[in-house]
Protein backbone atom coordinates (compact mmCIF):
# COMPACT_ATOMS: atom_id res chain seq x y z
CA UNK A 1 0.00 0.00 0.00
CA UNK A 2 3.24 2.62 0.82
CA UNK A 3 4.67 1.47 -2.57
CA UNK A 4 1.37 2.31 -4.19
CA UNK A 5 0.79 5.57 -2.35
CA UNK A 6 4.68 6.39 -3.25
CA UNK A 7 3.73 5.62 -7.19
CA UNK A 8 0.52 8.08 -6.83
CA UNK A 9 2.73 10.98 -5.17
CA UNK A 10 5.15 10.52 -7.89
CA UNK A 11 2.93 10.44 -10.48
CA UNK A 12 1.36 13.80 -8.64
CA UNK A 13 4.40 15.85 -8.35
CA UNK A 14 4.80 14.86 -12.22
CA UNK A 15 1.84 16.20 -13.54
CA UNK A 16 1.96 19.40 -10.95
CA UNK A 17 5.57 20.33 -12.46
CA UNK A 18 4.24 19.88 -16.24
CA UNK A 19 1.55 21.67 -15.74
CA UNK A 20 3.92 24.54 -13.89
CA UNK A 21 5.98 24.44 -17.09
CA UNK A 22 3.06 24.82 -19.49
CA UNK A 23 1.70 27.51 -17.11
CA UNK A 24 5.11 29.23 -17.58
CA UNK A 25 6.52 28.41 -21.14
CA UNK A 26 2.90 28.43 -23.24
CA UNK A 27 3.54 24.95 -24.82
CA UNK A 28 4.16 26.07 -28.57
CA UNK A 29 0.56 25.16 -30.77
CA UNK A 30 0.79 22.08 -33.22
CA UNK A 31 -1.06 21.85 -36.41
CA UNK A 32 -1.78 18.53 -36.42
CA UNK A 33 -5.32 16.60 -36.32
CA UNK A 34 -5.84 14.53 -33.14
CA UNK A 35 -8.34 11.41 -33.23
CA UNK A 36 -10.82 13.57 -32.21
CA UNK A 37 -10.52 16.40 -34.50
CA UNK A 38 -10.72 13.78 -37.04
CA UNK A 39 -14.20 12.52 -35.29
CA UNK A 40 -15.61 16.37 -35.35
CA UNK A 41 -14.65 16.80 -38.81
CA UNK A 42 -16.46 14.12 -40.23
CA UNK A 43 -19.46 14.30 -37.38
CA UNK A 44 -19.69 17.88 -38.85
CA UNK A 45 -19.30 16.88 -42.42
CA UNK A 46 -21.65 14.07 -42.85
CA UNK A 47 -24.63 16.69 -40.99
CA UNK A 48 -23.99 19.69 -43.55
CA UNK A 49 -26.68 20.57 -46.22
CA UNK A 50 -25.22 21.46 -49.67
CA UNK A 51 -25.67 24.86 -49.18
CA UNK A 52 -24.12 24.98 -45.66
CA UNK A 53 -21.30 22.78 -47.43
CA UNK A 54 -21.23 25.99 -50.21
CA UNK A 55 -20.99 28.59 -47.20
CA UNK A 56 -18.15 26.71 -45.67
CA UNK A 57 -16.16 27.68 -49.34
CA UNK A 58 -16.48 30.96 -48.77
CA UNK A 59 -15.13 34.00 -47.38
CA UNK A 60 -16.24 37.30 -46.43
CA UNK A 61 -14.30 40.43 -45.37
CA UNK A 62 -15.00 42.73 -42.44
CA UNK A 63 -13.01 45.45 -40.13
CA UNK A 64 -11.80 44.81 -36.94
CA UNK A 65 -13.48 48.20 -35.38
CA UNK A 66 -15.92 48.80 -32.76
CA UNK A 67 -19.48 48.28 -34.57
CA UNK A 68 -23.12 49.67 -32.69
CA UNK A 69 -25.25 46.35 -32.53
CA UNK A 70 -27.65 48.19 -34.93
CA UNK A 71 -25.14 49.42 -37.63
CA UNK A 72 -26.08 47.59 -40.61
CA UNK A 73 -22.83 46.48 -41.55
CA UNK A 74 -22.45 44.39 -38.63
CA UNK A 75 -26.18 42.88 -38.80
CA UNK A 76 -24.62 42.27 -42.66
CA UNK A 77 -21.89 40.08 -41.47
CA UNK A 78 -24.15 38.73 -38.49
CA UNK A 79 -26.94 37.65 -41.29
CA UNK A 80 -23.29 35.63 -43.45
CA UNK A 81 -22.40 33.52 -40.26
CA UNK A 82 -25.50 32.77 -39.34
CA UNK A 83 -27.43 32.64 -42.41
CA UNK A 84 -25.02 31.57 -45.27
CA UNK A 85 -23.14 29.50 -43.15
CA UNK A 86 -20.09 31.15 -44.40
CA UNK A 87 -16.77 29.36 -43.28
CA UNK A 88 -14.45 31.99 -42.45
CA UNK A 89 -13.94 36.18 -42.57
CA UNK A 90 -10.97 38.11 -43.63
CA UNK A 91 -9.84 41.11 -41.50
CA UNK A 92 -8.95 44.33 -43.15
CA UNK A 93 -7.23 46.73 -40.58
CA UNK A 94 -9.06 47.33 -37.18
CA UNK A 95 -8.07 47.81 -33.15
CA UNK A 96 -6.49 45.05 -31.09
CA UNK A 97 -9.25 44.95 -28.38
CA UNK A 98 -11.58 45.77 -31.10
CA UNK A 99 -10.87 43.23 -33.35
CA UNK A 100 -10.50 40.31 -30.65
CA UNK A 101 -14.26 41.30 -29.12
CA UNK A 102 -15.60 41.02 -32.34
CA UNK A 103 -14.16 37.92 -33.88
CA UNK A 104 -15.37 36.19 -30.20
CA UNK A 105 -18.69 37.92 -30.83
CA UNK A 106 -18.64 36.55 -34.36
CA UNK A 107 -17.71 32.89 -33.55
CA UNK A 108 -20.20 32.44 -30.88
CA UNK A 109 -22.79 32.95 -33.35
CA UNK A 110 -21.52 30.65 -35.98
CA UNK A 111 -22.75 26.51 -35.89
CA UNK A 112 -19.29 25.73 -36.96
CA UNK A 113 -16.15 27.10 -36.13
CA UNK A 114 -15.19 30.57 -38.44
CA UNK A 115 -11.81 30.20 -39.97
CA UNK A 116 -10.14 34.13 -39.85
CA UNK A 117 -7.67 35.44 -42.14
CA UNK A 118 -5.65 38.15 -42.51
CA UNK A 119 -2.85 39.66 -44.73
CA UNK A 120 -0.45 39.44 -42.29
CA UNK A 121 2.38 39.98 -45.01
CA UNK A 122 4.42 42.57 -42.21
CA UNK A 123 3.22 41.09 -38.89
CA UNK A 124 0.03 41.88 -37.19
CA UNK A 125 0.86 45.73 -37.86
CA UNK A 126 0.24 44.98 -41.23
CA UNK A 127 -3.07 45.34 -40.23
CA UNK A 128 -3.59 46.69 -36.75
CA UNK A 129 -1.73 49.90 -35.99
CA UNK A 130 -0.47 49.13 -32.18
CA UNK A 131 0.84 45.61 -33.24
CA UNK A 132 4.29 44.64 -33.61
CA UNK A 133 5.52 45.91 -37.59
CA UNK A 134 8.60 44.23 -39.49
CA UNK A 135 9.29 45.34 -42.90
CA UNK A 136 8.45 44.17 -46.09
CA UNK A 137 9.51 41.06 -47.42
CA UNK A 138 12.10 42.72 -49.46
CA UNK A 139 13.78 43.60 -46.25
CA UNK A 140 14.19 40.49 -45.52
CA UNK A 141 15.98 39.16 -48.51
CA UNK A 142 18.48 41.85 -47.77
CA UNK A 143 19.33 40.32 -44.35
CA UNK A 144 19.55 37.18 -45.95
CA UNK A 145 18.89 35.99 -42.57
CA UNK A 146 16.95 32.94 -42.28
CA UNK A 147 16.84 33.47 -37.88
CA UNK A 148 15.21 36.98 -38.90
CA UNK A 149 12.18 35.51 -41.53
CA UNK A 150 11.83 32.71 -38.58
CA UNK A 151 11.39 35.23 -35.93
CA UNK A 152 9.35 37.07 -37.75
CA UNK A 153 7.08 33.93 -38.81
CA UNK A 154 7.07 33.20 -34.99
CA UNK A 155 6.12 36.98 -33.44
CA UNK A 156 3.03 37.19 -36.36
CA UNK A 157 1.94 33.84 -35.19
CA UNK A 158 1.98 34.41 -31.56
CA UNK A 159 -0.18 38.41 -32.46
CA UNK A 160 -2.47 37.00 -35.00
CA UNK A 161 -3.20 34.25 -32.55
CA UNK A 162 -3.72 36.12 -29.85
CA UNK A 163 -6.47 38.50 -31.34
CA UNK A 164 -8.38 35.47 -33.07
CA UNK A 165 -6.35 35.11 -36.29
CA UNK A 166 -6.07 31.48 -37.48
CA UNK A 167 -4.40 32.01 -41.16
CA UNK A 168 -2.18 34.64 -42.72
CA UNK A 169 -2.18 35.05 -46.78
CA UNK A 170 1.71 35.33 -45.97
CA UNK A 171 4.40 35.10 -47.08
CA UNK A 172 4.71 36.23 -50.63
CA UNK A 173 6.90 33.58 -52.81
CA UNK A 174 6.79 35.09 -56.05
CA UNK A 175 10.51 35.87 -57.74
CA UNK A 176 10.23 39.56 -58.64
CA UNK A 177 12.41 39.21 -61.69
CA UNK A 178 10.53 41.91 -63.05
CA UNK A 179 11.43 45.97 -62.42
CA UNK A 180 8.56 47.23 -63.85
CA UNK A 181 6.15 44.78 -61.48
CA UNK A 182 3.49 47.12 -59.85
CA UNK A 183 2.04 45.61 -57.44
CA UNK A 184 4.44 42.29 -56.13
CA UNK A 185 7.90 44.84 -56.50
CA UNK A 186 9.07 45.10 -52.29
CA UNK A 187 6.67 42.51 -51.23
CA UNK A 188 8.89 39.43 -53.22
CA UNK A 189 11.73 38.23 -51.39
CA UNK A 190 13.76 39.13 -53.78
CA UNK A 191 14.82 38.03 -57.65
CA UNK A 192 16.53 34.71 -56.79
CA UNK A 193 14.46 31.75 -56.57
CA UNK A 194 16.88 29.44 -54.14
CA UNK A 195 16.95 32.83 -51.09
CA UNK A 196 13.38 33.12 -51.59
CA UNK A 197 12.35 29.72 -51.43
CA UNK A 198 14.80 29.37 -48.47
CA UNK A 199 13.53 32.12 -46.37
CA UNK A 200 9.79 31.55 -47.27
CA UNK A 201 10.25 28.52 -45.94
CA UNK A 202 11.71 29.81 -42.30
CA UNK A 203 8.73 32.42 -42.22
CA UNK A 204 6.71 29.47 -42.76
CA UNK A 205 8.29 27.54 -40.00
CA UNK A 206 8.29 29.92 -37.52
CA UNK A 207 4.38 30.87 -38.32
CA UNK A 208 3.23 26.89 -38.36
CA UNK A 209 5.42 26.02 -35.42
CA UNK A 210 3.50 28.94 -33.17
CA UNK A 211 0.04 27.36 -34.66
CA UNK A 212 -0.73 30.36 -37.30
CA UNK A 213 -1.36 28.91 -40.77
CA UNK A 214 0.78 30.40 -43.81
CA UNK A 215 0.25 30.76 -47.19
CA UNK A 216 2.20 30.49 -49.76
CA UNK A 217 0.90 32.99 -52.52
CA UNK A 218 1.12 33.90 -55.57
CA UNK A 219 0.22 30.67 -57.79
CA UNK A 220 1.84 29.62 -59.92
CA UNK A 221 4.02 33.06 -59.64
CA UNK A 222 3.41 36.65 -59.88
CA UNK A 223 6.66 37.86 -60.02
CA UNK A 224 7.32 38.25 -63.77
CA UNK A 225 4.05 40.56 -65.02
CA UNK A 226 4.09 44.35 -65.44
CA UNK A 227 0.42 44.79 -65.07
CA UNK A 228 -1.84 44.69 -61.55
CA UNK A 229 -4.05 42.00 -61.37
CA UNK A 230 -6.62 44.24 -59.25
CA UNK A 231 -6.86 46.11 -62.46
CA UNK A 232 -6.78 43.48 -65.15
CA UNK A 233 -5.50 40.19 -66.20
CA UNK A 234 -1.64 39.70 -66.55
CA UNK A 235 0.47 37.36 -68.94
CA UNK A 236 3.56 35.62 -67.91
CA UNK A 237 5.10 34.34 -70.82
CA UNK A 238 7.96 31.42 -70.17
CA UNK A 239 9.32 28.02 -71.05
CA UNK A 240 8.54 25.67 -68.38
CA UNK A 241 12.05 25.01 -68.03
CA UNK A 242 12.20 28.86 -66.86
CA UNK A 243 8.56 28.75 -64.75
CA UNK A 244 10.25 25.46 -63.33
CA UNK A 245 13.30 26.84 -62.40
CA UNK A 246 12.12 30.58 -61.04
CA UNK A 247 8.32 30.26 -60.74
CA UNK A 248 7.26 27.07 -59.01
CA UNK A 249 10.28 26.59 -57.48
CA UNK A 250 9.72 28.51 -54.68
CA UNK A 251 6.17 26.74 -54.48
CA UNK A 252 7.58 23.22 -54.50
CA UNK A 253 9.78 23.71 -51.32
CA UNK A 254 6.82 25.98 -49.45
CA UNK A 255 4.75 22.69 -50.06
CA UNK A 256 8.00 20.79 -48.86
CA UNK A 257 8.31 22.71 -45.68
CA UNK A 258 4.48 21.79 -44.98
CA UNK A 259 2.94 24.98 -45.94
CA UNK A 260 -0.63 24.35 -44.81
CA UNK A 261 -2.20 26.63 -47.66
CA UNK A 262 -1.53 28.14 -50.80
CA UNK A 263 -3.20 30.95 -53.07
CA UNK A 264 -3.69 31.02 -56.48
CA UNK A 265 -3.16 34.15 -59.20
CA UNK A 266 -5.09 35.90 -61.61
CA UNK A 267 -2.65 35.30 -64.00
CA UNK A 268 -2.68 33.61 -67.53
CA UNK A 269 -0.07 31.26 -68.19
CA UNK A 270 0.06 30.22 -71.54
CA UNK A 271 2.49 27.51 -71.11
CA UNK A 272 1.15 25.60 -68.56
CA UNK A 273 -2.61 26.68 -70.39
CA UNK A 274 -2.90 28.30 -73.44
CA UNK A 275 -6.87 28.44 -73.14
CA UNK A 276 -7.33 31.99 -73.94
CA UNK A 277 -8.27 34.68 -70.75
CA UNK A 278 -8.07 31.71 -68.37
CA UNK A 279 -6.44 33.13 -65.33
CA UNK A 280 -4.57 30.40 -63.19
CA UNK A 281 -7.42 30.63 -60.31
CA UNK A 282 -10.06 29.61 -62.85
CA UNK A 283 -7.70 26.28 -64.55
CA UNK A 284 -7.75 22.48 -63.80
CA UNK A 285 -4.70 22.53 -65.51
CA UNK A 286 -2.62 24.40 -62.92
CA UNK A 287 -4.87 23.40 -60.00
CA UNK A 288 -5.68 20.24 -60.23
CA UNK A 289 -2.49 18.59 -62.45
CA UNK A 290 0.14 20.99 -61.37
CA UNK A 291 -0.41 22.21 -57.96
CA UNK A 292 -2.40 18.72 -56.24
CA UNK A 293 -0.75 15.83 -58.64
CA UNK A 294 3.01 17.12 -59.64
CA UNK A 295 3.70 19.02 -56.72
CA UNK A 296 1.56 16.99 -54.16
CA UNK A 297 0.00 19.58 -52.00
CA UNK A 298 -3.25 18.53 -50.20
CA UNK A 299 -3.94 21.60 -48.26
CA UNK A 300 -5.96 24.44 -48.19
CA UNK A 301 -6.09 26.17 -52.11
CA UNK A 302 -7.48 29.57 -51.29
CA UNK A 303 -8.24 32.20 -54.72
CA UNK A 304 -6.87 35.73 -54.55
CA UNK A 305 -9.44 38.27 -54.23
CA UNK A 306 -13.19 37.38 -56.65
CA UNK A 307 -13.73 41.09 -57.20
CA UNK A 308 -10.08 41.34 -58.84
CA UNK A 309 -10.07 42.77 -62.48
CA UNK A 310 -7.86 39.47 -63.20
CA UNK A 311 -11.31 38.02 -63.10
CA UNK A 312 -13.82 40.36 -62.74
CA UNK A 313 -12.80 41.74 -66.30
CA UNK A 314 -13.38 38.31 -67.84
CA UNK A 315 -16.27 36.70 -65.97
CA UNK A 316 -19.23 37.25 -63.93
CA UNK A 317 -19.21 36.32 -60.23
CA UNK A 318 -21.12 33.45 -60.64
CA UNK A 319 -19.19 31.72 -63.17
CA UNK A 320 -15.86 32.47 -61.71
CA UNK A 321 -16.99 30.68 -58.52
CA UNK A 322 -18.49 27.91 -60.82
CA UNK A 323 -15.35 28.11 -62.68
CA UNK A 324 -12.67 27.61 -59.53
CA UNK A 325 -14.45 25.40 -57.89
CA UNK A 326 -14.10 23.19 -60.76
CA UNK A 327 -10.87 23.76 -61.13
CA UNK A 328 -10.32 22.60 -57.73
CA UNK A 329 -10.15 25.68 -55.51
CA UNK A 330 -11.10 25.22 -51.83
CA UNK A 331 -11.85 28.81 -50.12
CA UNK A 332 -13.29 31.58 -52.20
CA UNK A 333 -12.52 34.73 -51.27
CA UNK A 334 -14.32 37.29 -50.88
CA UNK A 335 -16.74 36.81 -53.94
CA UNK A 336 -18.87 39.67 -55.26
CA UNK A 337 -22.26 39.21 -54.60
CA UNK A 338 -21.95 36.28 -51.76
CA UNK A 339 -25.47 35.18 -50.98
CA UNK A 340 -26.02 35.01 -55.12
CA UNK A 341 -22.36 32.77 -55.79
CA UNK A 342 -23.45 30.85 -52.91
CA UNK A 343 -27.31 30.29 -53.98
CA UNK A 344 -25.76 29.55 -57.56
CA UNK A 345 -23.20 27.11 -56.66
CA UNK A 346 -25.51 25.05 -54.37
CA UNK A 347 -27.95 25.26 -57.49
CA UNK A 348 -25.16 23.48 -59.78
CA UNK A 349 -24.35 20.86 -57.18
CA UNK A 350 -28.35 19.24 -56.99
CA UNK A 351 -27.89 19.77 -61.08
CA UNK A 352 -25.14 17.61 -61.19
CA UNK A 353 -22.99 20.22 -62.77
CA UNK A 354 -20.28 20.21 -59.93
CA UNK A 355 -19.43 16.47 -58.10
CA UNK A 356 -21.06 17.20 -54.33
CA UNK A 357 -17.54 14.77 -54.17
CA UNK A 358 -15.24 17.60 -54.97
CA UNK A 359 -17.41 19.65 -53.22
CA UNK A 360 -17.23 17.33 -49.97
CA UNK A 361 -13.30 17.07 -50.52
CA UNK A 362 -13.22 20.73 -50.13
CA UNK A 363 -15.29 21.15 -47.38
CA UNK A 364 -13.05 18.45 -45.33
CA UNK A 365 -9.93 20.13 -45.98
CA UNK A 366 -11.66 23.70 -44.39
CA UNK A 367 -12.98 21.42 -41.90
CA UNK A 368 -9.50 19.74 -41.27
CA UNK A 369 -7.71 22.88 -40.96
CA UNK A 370 -10.01 24.18 -37.85
CA UNK A 371 -9.67 20.80 -36.49
CA UNK A 372 -5.73 21.08 -36.21
CA UNK A 373 -6.19 24.45 -35.38
CA UNK A 374 -8.04 23.15 -32.35
CA UNK A 375 -10.88 25.60 -32.89
CA UNK A 376 -13.54 22.41 -32.02
CA UNK A 377 -12.22 22.94 -28.53
CA UNK A 378 -11.69 26.42 -28.35
CA UNK A 379 -12.73 29.23 -30.60
CA UNK A 380 -12.76 32.25 -28.33
CA UNK A 381 -9.33 34.41 -27.28
CA UNK A 382 -8.50 35.90 -24.08
CA UNK A 383 -9.11 39.35 -24.16
CA UNK A 384 -7.16 40.11 -20.74
CA UNK A 385 -4.03 38.68 -22.18
CA UNK A 386 -4.20 40.51 -24.89
CA UNK A 387 -2.00 43.65 -23.63
CA UNK A 388 0.31 40.71 -22.34
CA UNK A 389 1.32 39.41 -25.85
CA UNK A 390 0.66 42.33 -28.36
CA UNK A 391 3.11 44.52 -28.67
CA UNK A 392 5.29 43.49 -26.19
CA UNK A 393 8.99 45.04 -25.97
CA UNK A 394 11.02 41.96 -27.41
CA UNK A 395 8.50 41.51 -30.43
CA UNK A 396 9.20 45.38 -31.31
CA UNK A 397 12.64 44.69 -30.66
CA UNK A 398 13.11 41.90 -32.75
CA UNK A 399 11.29 43.86 -35.92
CA UNK A 400 13.15 46.87 -35.09
CA UNK A 401 16.96 44.38 -35.66
CA UNK A 402 14.90 43.10 -39.30
CA UNK A 403 14.60 47.25 -40.19
CA UNK A 404 18.19 48.05 -39.44
CA UNK A 405 20.11 44.87 -41.01
CA UNK A 406 18.35 45.38 -43.92
CA UNK A 407 19.30 49.42 -44.54
CA UNK A 408 21.53 49.15 -47.79
CA UNK A 409 24.11 50.99 -49.26
CA UNK A 410 24.31 50.95 -52.66
CA UNK A 411 26.25 53.90 -53.64
CA UNK A 412 28.98 55.90 -51.48
CA UNK A 413 30.84 58.13 -54.16
CA UNK A 414 33.24 60.27 -52.43
CA UNK A 415 32.97 58.54 -49.27
CA UNK A 416 30.03 61.15 -48.35
CA UNK A 417 28.84 58.75 -45.37
CA UNK A 418 28.54 58.76 -42.80
CA UNK A 419 27.13 62.12 -42.26
CA UNK A 420 28.29 64.64 -39.79
CA UNK A 421 26.61 67.67 -39.10
CA UNK A 422 29.33 69.59 -37.99
CA UNK A 423 29.83 72.97 -39.44
CA UNK A 424 27.46 71.93 -41.98
CA UNK A 425 24.28 73.00 -43.78
CA UNK A 426 21.90 69.95 -44.84
CA UNK A 427 19.31 70.50 -47.10
CA UNK A 428 16.72 67.67 -47.06
CA UNK A 429 13.63 67.09 -49.23
CA UNK A 430 10.75 64.76 -48.84
CA UNK A 431 9.26 63.74 -52.14
CA UNK A 432 6.12 61.43 -52.65
CA UNK A 433 4.69 60.48 -55.46
CA UNK A 434 1.37 59.92 -54.36
CA UNK A 435 -1.42 62.50 -54.31
CA UNK A 436 -1.91 64.09 -51.02
CA UNK A 437 1.01 62.37 -49.36
CA UNK A 438 2.73 65.96 -48.60
CA UNK A 439 4.54 64.65 -45.32
CA UNK A 440 5.38 60.93 -45.99
CA UNK A 441 8.98 62.01 -44.75
CA UNK A 442 8.26 63.58 -41.41
CA UNK A 443 9.72 61.40 -39.53
CA UNK A 444 12.99 61.47 -41.84
CA UNK A 445 13.31 64.78 -41.46
CA UNK A 446 12.50 65.36 -37.86
CA UNK A 447 15.38 62.50 -36.72
CA UNK A 448 17.67 64.37 -38.96
CA UNK A 449 16.54 67.63 -37.07
CA UNK A 450 17.52 66.25 -34.02
CA UNK A 451 20.98 65.79 -35.02
CA UNK A 452 21.59 68.87 -37.22
CA UNK A 453 21.26 72.30 -35.89
CA UNK A 454 21.07 74.03 -39.63
CA UNK A 455 18.29 71.73 -41.49
CA UNK A 456 16.71 73.68 -44.76
CA UNK A 457 13.47 71.36 -44.72
CA UNK A 458 10.77 70.33 -47.98
CA UNK A 459 7.98 68.84 -48.57
CA UNK A 460 6.07 67.41 -51.91
CA UNK A 461 3.77 65.29 -52.83
CA UNK A 462 2.68 64.37 -56.52
CA UNK A 463 -0.03 67.68 -56.04
CA UNK A 464 2.80 69.70 -54.88
CA UNK A 465 3.40 72.53 -58.06
CA UNK A 466 6.36 73.54 -60.05
CA UNK A 467 7.35 76.55 -58.46
CA UNK A 468 7.03 75.59 -55.39
CA UNK A 469 9.88 72.96 -56.08
CA UNK A 470 11.95 75.81 -57.86
CA UNK A 471 11.45 77.63 -55.08
CA UNK A 472 13.19 75.04 -52.41
CA UNK A 473 15.88 73.95 -55.09
CA UNK A 474 17.09 77.82 -54.44
CA UNK A 475 16.78 78.60 -51.23
CA UNK A 476 19.21 75.03 -50.33
CA UNK A 477 21.69 76.43 -53.14
CA UNK A 478 23.99 77.03 -50.15
CA UNK A 479 23.79 74.05 -48.87
CA UNK A 480 26.81 71.67 -48.08
CA UNK A 481 24.87 68.86 -48.74
CA UNK A 482 21.41 67.78 -50.36
CA UNK A 483 19.38 64.65 -48.83
CA UNK A 484 16.47 63.21 -50.61
CA UNK A 485 14.02 60.99 -49.09
CA UNK A 486 11.46 59.13 -51.90
CA UNK A 487 8.37 57.57 -51.54
CA UNK A 488 6.01 55.63 -53.20
CA UNK A 489 3.31 53.71 -52.12
CA UNK A 490 2.74 49.96 -53.63
CA UNK A 491 -1.02 49.91 -53.63
CA UNK A 492 -3.43 47.41 -55.77
CA UNK A 493 -4.63 49.52 -58.68
CA UNK A 494 -1.77 52.50 -58.71
CA UNK A 495 -0.62 50.67 -61.42
CA UNK A 496 2.98 51.60 -61.13
CA UNK A 497 5.24 52.25 -58.27
CA UNK A 498 7.28 54.46 -60.19
CA UNK A 499 8.32 57.72 -59.65
CA UNK A 500 6.63 61.45 -60.57
CA UNK A 501 8.64 62.37 -63.44
CA UNK A 502 8.76 65.80 -62.06
CA UNK A 503 10.97 65.18 -59.52
CA UNK A 504 13.06 62.53 -61.29
CA UNK A 505 13.51 65.41 -63.48
CA UNK A 506 14.65 67.33 -60.18
CA UNK A 507 16.89 64.92 -58.64
CA UNK A 508 18.87 64.24 -62.10
CA UNK A 509 19.30 68.45 -62.10
CA UNK A 510 20.53 68.29 -58.95
CA UNK A 511 22.78 65.92 -59.32
CA UNK A 512 24.50 68.46 -62.00
CA UNK A 513 25.21 70.48 -59.09
CA UNK A 514 28.67 70.46 -57.16
CA UNK A 515 26.53 70.37 -54.30
CA UNK A 516 26.63 66.44 -52.81
CA UNK A 517 23.25 64.44 -53.36
CA UNK A 518 22.21 61.35 -50.93
CA UNK A 519 19.00 59.62 -52.00
CA UNK A 520 17.26 57.38 -50.07
CA UNK A 521 14.79 55.28 -51.44
CA UNK A 522 11.67 54.14 -48.31
CA UNK A 523 10.07 52.50 -51.59
CA UNK A 524 11.70 50.82 -54.87
CA UNK A 525 15.46 49.79 -55.13
CA UNK A 526 15.12 50.13 -58.51
CA UNK A 527 14.57 53.81 -58.40
CA UNK A 528 18.34 54.38 -59.16
CA UNK A 529 18.14 53.48 -62.74
CA UNK A 530 16.54 57.35 -62.82
CA UNK A 531 19.29 59.15 -61.70
CA UNK A 532 22.44 56.95 -61.94
CA UNK A 533 24.68 59.86 -61.33
CA UNK A 534 23.73 60.70 -57.80
CA UNK A 535 26.89 60.44 -54.84
CA UNK A 536 25.04 58.61 -52.78
CA UNK A 537 22.04 55.69 -52.82
CA UNK A 538 20.83 54.24 -50.06
CA UNK A 539 17.76 51.37 -49.84
CA UNK A 540 15.31 51.61 -46.90
CA UNK A 541 12.68 49.74 -48.76
CA UNK A 542 9.48 50.82 -47.03
CA UNK A 543 8.03 54.49 -45.62
CA UNK A 544 7.15 53.16 -42.26
CA UNK A 545 8.22 55.07 -38.74
CA UNK A 546 10.88 52.67 -38.17
CA UNK A 547 12.09 52.14 -41.33
CA UNK A 548 13.06 56.42 -41.41
CA UNK A 549 14.47 56.02 -38.00
CA UNK A 550 17.02 53.44 -39.20
CA UNK A 551 17.85 55.23 -42.55
CA UNK A 552 18.58 58.23 -40.43
CA UNK A 553 20.49 56.17 -37.82
CA UNK A 554 22.70 54.30 -40.90
CA UNK A 555 23.38 57.48 -42.39
CA UNK A 556 24.96 59.24 -39.71
CA UNK A 557 26.52 56.27 -38.65
CA UNK A 558 25.04 55.35 -35.53
CA UNK A 559 24.74 51.60 -36.98
CA UNK A 560 26.27 50.06 -39.59
CA UNK A 561 25.35 49.39 -43.23
CA UNK A 562 24.86 45.50 -43.51
CA UNK A 563 21.92 45.06 -46.21
CA UNK A 564 22.51 43.77 -49.34
CA UNK A 565 20.51 44.20 -52.78
CA UNK A 566 18.06 41.37 -52.80
CA UNK A 567 17.49 42.04 -56.39
CA UNK A 568 19.25 43.34 -59.46
CA UNK A 569 18.88 47.17 -60.58
CA UNK A 570 19.54 46.64 -64.64
CA UNK A 571 22.78 48.63 -65.99
CA UNK A 572 23.75 49.33 -62.50
CA UNK A 573 24.30 46.38 -59.76
CA UNK A 574 23.87 42.74 -59.58
CA UNK A 575 21.89 41.10 -56.73
CA UNK A 576 23.64 40.78 -53.92
CA UNK A 577 25.82 43.96 -53.89
CA UNK A 578 25.99 45.98 -50.72
CA UNK A 579 28.50 48.77 -48.98
CA UNK A 580 29.44 47.27 -45.97
CA UNK A 581 30.10 50.61 -43.66
CA UNK A 582 30.62 49.72 -39.64
CA UNK A 583 29.34 52.39 -37.44
CA UNK A 584 31.41 55.21 -36.13
CA UNK A 585 33.01 54.04 -32.81
CA UNK A 586 32.00 56.76 -31.21
CA UNK A 587 28.28 55.98 -31.84
CA UNK A 588 26.14 55.28 -28.70
CA UNK A 589 23.59 52.90 -31.24
CA UNK A 590 24.31 49.29 -31.24
CA UNK A 591 25.02 47.66 -34.79
CA UNK A 592 22.47 45.52 -35.01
Amino acid sequence: MKSKNAVLLFISILILLFLTYCAKEELKPTLAVTPSGEKWVNHTLNKMTVEEKIGQMVCSRFSGQFYHFQNPNLQDLESLVEEQKIGGLIMFGGEIYEAARLINSLQEKADVPLLIASDLERGLGNQIGEATLFPPLMSIGATRSEELAYQMGKITAVEARAVGIHLTYAPVVDVNINPQNPIISTRSLGEDPEQVARLAAAFIRGCQENGLMATAKHFPGHGDTDVDSHSELPVVEGDMERLNSVEILPFERAVQAGVQAVMTAHIHVPVLDPTPNLPATLSPVIIGRLLRDKLGFDGLIVTDAMGMGGVTSLYSPEEAALKAVKAGVDCLLLPPETEKVIETLAARVKKGEISETTINSSVRRILTAKAKLGLYKKKLVDIEALDRVIASQKHIQKAEKAFRASVTLVQNKGDILPLSCEDKKISVFSLSSDKGDFYAGRTFIEEVKKRCDSVHEFYADAMTGEKFIEEAVEKSSDSDLRVISLFSSLRARKGSVGLDERHVELINELAEDEIPLLVISFGSPYFLKSFPEVEGYVCAYRRASIAQRAAVEAVFGEIGFQGRLPVSIPGLYERGHGIVLKAKESSQKTNL
